[in-house]
This record gives C-alpha cells, sequence and structure tokens, in this order.
C-alpha cells in the first residue's frame, strides 16, 4: 500500500491551523466560530496547574468567578466558589447594608485565627444570642466582662446552651444560661495553629477560645473550620485564613458611602460595575478608590477594545472585565448596535492588557466548560459566569416547578424588573431615564443541583483541555498562544454539528 504513497523528508511537518493573532484578524467571533487544534500530551491531566491570576495580587487555584447579578452571587454562592477555589463578586441591586453584611458572612465563614470574634457581655440576653445567629449564621459566641475583644473571659454561649429554651426565657441573662469559664478548655496566645487544632480534637469542643496570661480573650477557633480545610485544600484564602470575596459598586458619588461599608466589612476586591467602563464616572472612581483604600484591589470595566482598557489601566486598575452584550440574558447588542463577540474581545483586549501586567477576567458567552477553556486559550486569566452558576442550590431565590421541570428565576441585570432597583439603573447608566430602555430580559434557568459538584466538573474539564493542547499550566496555554504554537481554525456549520452529538434517534446527556 506504501507504493501508492508519495514519499518525501519525513521530518516534514505542514503549517496547520492559524495563530490567534491571525484567526482575529478581521471578524468578530465567538467561542462557538473556532476550534483549537490538539498539541503533544505527555503529562496526566490532574497534574495541570490552574493556578492564575484574578488581579495583580490575588492569585486563585481555580480561575472560575460568579458574576455579580441578584440571581447569581450573594454569600452563600460567594462561599461556595471560594471553597473551591474560586470567587464570588456580591451584586449591588441592595442597600449598601445589606451588601456589606454578605461580606461579612462570608469573610466570617472560614477562618483560622478568628481575631475579631463576635463577643458578647453576662448582661446581653437570649434574643441577643437568636438576632448574631440569625445575622451571622453562628451562635458560638464567647462571653467576656465587658463584652468586647480583649475583656477577661467568664464563659461561651452556643447553640447547645439554647436551643431547648422555652421561648419566654428568651428574655434571660446570658450569665444564667452560658457554659461558664471553668467548664471551658483554652489555649494560651502564642500557641501555633497546628497546637490549637490538637487541643481541640482532644476536647471535642466546638470553639477554642484563645486567652492570654491574664485570661483575656485574645482570639478564637471553630472546629467547623478544621472541618472545612480538610474538604477544601484549594480554598481561596487571605493572609488571615478568611475567604476571598469581592463586591461590586457603581460609580456615582452615593456609591462612595457603599464603598465605605463594604471596605469595613473587609472586602478583598472591589468590581466597578458597568456595562460600559470607560466613562469619566469610572475613572473618578478609580481615582478615589486608590486614594482612599491603596492597598483595595479594583476591577474595571467592562471593556471590549483596546482603546477602552487603555483609559482604565492609566487611570489603575488591578484587572479587567471583559464582555459587552454576550450574556445570555443579555441584549445590548441587538438595542444598542453597540458591543463586540466575545471571543474576539477577550483577545483583543488580553493581548494588549499582558503588556502592563494587568490580567483580564472574561465575562460573559460561558455556556459550556468548552466555552471556559476557549476564554483561557484566548489569554484571559480568570472567566466570569452567570448562567453556568445560576439555578444552583447555592443562588439567590426559591426554585418552581413548570412542566414537572425544576427551576430557578434567572435575569439579566440590564432587564427591567432587575432595573427597578439603583444598581441595575446605575450600571446602564439609567437613572433619570423617564422611560427604561431594556438592555436585558428574564428567564429561567434548570435546577443545577449544588455548585459543590458542578464547580469540580468545570475544573475536571479545563483540566482535560490543557491536557490535550500541551499545556500544563495557565501560564504555559497563554505563552503557547502568544507565541503561534497553538493553533486555531474556524469552524463552518457544518463542522459544528459534527461536533456536537447528531445522528441519533435519542440521547440522554448527562455531564458528570
Amino acid at each position: 500500500m506504501a507504493d501508492y504513497l508519495i514519499s518525501g523528508n519525513i521530518g516534514y511537518v505542514p503549517d496547520d491551523g492559524q495563530t490567534a493573532s491571525q484567526l482575529f484578524g478581521r471578524d468578530g467571533l465567538t467561542y462557538d466560530d473556532f476550534i483549537i487544534l490538539p498539541g503533544y500530551i505527555d503529562f496526566e491531566a490532574d497534574k495541570v496547574d490552574l493556578t492564575s491570576a484574578l488581579t495583580k495580587t490575588i492569585t486563585l487555584e481555580a480561575p472560575l468567578v460568579s458574576s455579580p447579578m441578584d440571581t447569581v452571587t450573594e454569600s452563600e454562592m460567594a462561599i461556595a466558589m471560594a471553597l473551591n477555589g474560586g470567587i464570588g463578586i456580591i451584586h449591588n441591586n441592595c442597600t449598601a447594608e445589606f451588601q456589606a453584611s454578605e461580606v461579612r458572612k462570608v469573610k466570617k465563614y472560614e477562618q483560622g485565627f478568628i481575631t475579631d470574634p463576635l463577643v458578647l457581655s453576662p448582661k446581653n440576653n437570649v434574643q441577643d444570642v437568636l438576632e448574631a445567629k440569625r445575622k451571622h449564621g453562628f451562635s458560638g459566641i464567647p462571653i467576656t466582662e465587658n463584652g468586647k475583644m480583649g475583656g477577661k473571659l467568664v464563659g461561651i454561649i452556643t447553640s447547645r446552651d439554647i436551643d431547648f429554651l422555652p421561648s419566654e426565657d428568651e428574655s434571660r441573662s446570658l450569665n444564667e444560661v452560658m457554659t461558664p469559664r471553668e467548664d471551658l478548655t483554652v489555649a494560651y496566645a502564642g500557641c501555633t495553629l497546628d497546637e490549637a487544632h490538637v487541643i481541640m480534637q482532644r476536647s471535642k469542643k466546638g470553639k477554642l477560645p484563645i486567652v492570654n496570661q491574664e485570661d483575656e480573650l485574645v482570639a478564637l477557633i471553630a472546629r467547623t473550620d478544621l472541618k472545612k480545610n480538610r474538604s477544601f485544600p484549594l480554598a481561596s484564602t487571605d493572609s488571615k485564613k478568611q475567604l476571598l470575596v469581592g463586591a461590586a459598586i457603581g460609580t456615582r458619588e452615593e456609591d462612595k458611602q457603599r464603598l465605605d461599608l463594604i471596605a469595613e466589612a473587609e472586602v478583598d476586591v472591589i468590581v466597578l460595575d458597568s456595562s460600559q467602563g470607560n466613562s469619566l464616572y469610572q475613572l473618578a472612581m478609580i481615582e478615589h478608590i486608590k486614594k482612599k483604600f491603596p492597598n483595595l484591589q479594583v476591577i474595571g470595566g467592562n471593556v471590549v477594545t483596546a482603546a477602552q482598557a487603555k483609559n482604565l489601566i492609566d487611570a489603575g486598575v488591578d484587572a479587567l472585565r471583559v464582555g459587552m452584550g454576550s450574556g445570555s440574558i443579555c441584549i445590548t447588542q441587538e438595542v444598542m448596535a453597540v458591543g463586540r463577540a466575545q471571543g474576539t474581545a477577550v483577545y483583543k483586549v488580553a493581548e494588549y492588557a499582558r503588556r502592563f501586567g494587568v490580567p483580564v477576567i472574561a465575562d460573559g458567552g460561558i455556556s459550556s466548560v468548552g466555552h471556559v477553556t476557549k476564554a483561557l486559550s484566548l489569554g484571559a486569566s480568570t472567566v466570569m459566569m452567570g448562567s453556568m452558576l445560576a439555578g444552583s442550590s447555592e443562588a439567590p431565590g426559591e426554585y418552581f416547578f413548570s412542566d414537572g421541570v425544576r427551576l430557578k428565576k434567572y435575569r439579566g441585570m440590564g432587564s427591567l424588573p432587575a432595573m427597578e432597583k439603583r444598581g441595575g439603573q446605575q450600571r446602564y447608566f439609567s437613572e433619570k431615564d423617564k422611560l427604561k430602555i431594556a438592555q436585558g430580559v428574564s428567564g429561567a434557568v434548570i435546577d443545577k443541583g449544588s455548585i459543590h459538584q458542578f464547580i469540580s466538573y468545570l475544573v475536571g474539564g479545563v483540566k482535560h483541555g490543557c491536557q490535550d493542547m500541551g499545556a500544563k499550566s495557565l501560564s504555559a496555554l497563554r505563552a503557547r498562544m502568544y507565541s503561534g504554537e497553538l493553533r486555531f481554525e474556524r469552524c463552518t456549520q457544518c463542522s459544528k454539528r459534527e461536533g456536537g452529538v447528531h445522528s441519533l434517534y435519542s440521547f440522554e446527556k448527562r455531564l458528570f
């Protein structure tokens, strides 16, 4: 058979596919308009390193971010994202006090040494504990003489002390129902976290107060944190072992007060939430944040061109959010005739921003794990998702049934229902409009179950995609793309059909 083949130099390998710069030279392309050609595999998929930069100083173990939408991210979603190596951005379509409270819930969720725990005094009553549990989600509270951190420890109040008290006893003082100091197991200041953990294991207590030689409370450790650390080794945490969390704000004068509240709640990163980020309002807000909170990371956007990106980079942003009109519930491109195909937008902005060390977040147009991998292959450091996470048990809202299908509401922040609140109006510069022009729709998405399973699926899918491309890390993936070693190819409608499920009478598509 070989006689019928044309033989030649066996070292010859023809050019195949296109480089990213060639692919995105002219037309605007979406993630579905191209495919990535495979590379060489010499490693296992679980060896792929997905560590990537969210901002100039914040690094994530999983390059996944939940969108600041009121049907996607509040504290429960943000906690789940951070535990799994990503980060959640708390939406701002709410009061500033509520947003700050949600940020605080995330920061208090998982910690090593809790250096500023909620503290009560013996004069507080059971009702105060119940209110704290409703507000913060926990009831294990140390009691000091003065009700403040640094006061002399006199006891602790837990759910076991109050769970079976009748309602008429809610006015009883904590001095009557708390576990007293003499019955407590404590550790002393100067002990390491590992040493404290050993003490907790032996005592089988839920909380371990840390005191100094004068028996004054200096820190607290929660047993539940030990179990969380074991279950989520890749959790996104700060230097205090607190979960990372972001929050969105607008670019108006009143947002400065919102900024103060969420900064006080120890937010890690601010996202300036605007559909078109290249504005004098955003530039002024960046200047204000950098002047008042110089160590607070700021993500600017949204942008889709290098020219837009330049102004925000010059103003000092620490990352850029890329996307305009590409979300599943967004109709900006249809209504405003402005925007850009998401694949092209990500490549063009990332190619420019990398020259200044500014990471890019691909925001919008993500409807499959393949889209996540494609966004990362085009230079994005992380990917922001809305509809992919909506419908999960951690997303805000209640489930409902339609035709026997379990659903949750999902809406764009430019939809008319969302713009009834100020956060949605500000994002689309429509606060003063007498007639609101919708740039999004409201809908419903199918129940996805828990994010904890779904994020594992996304991470595994991206790792296998990187393996097929021959990239052992996201840094290597971007390097291969910019060097031209990673090759791309345009897809025709027929090739898209061939690449999906086809020619079957029926099938069941289970992702994990």
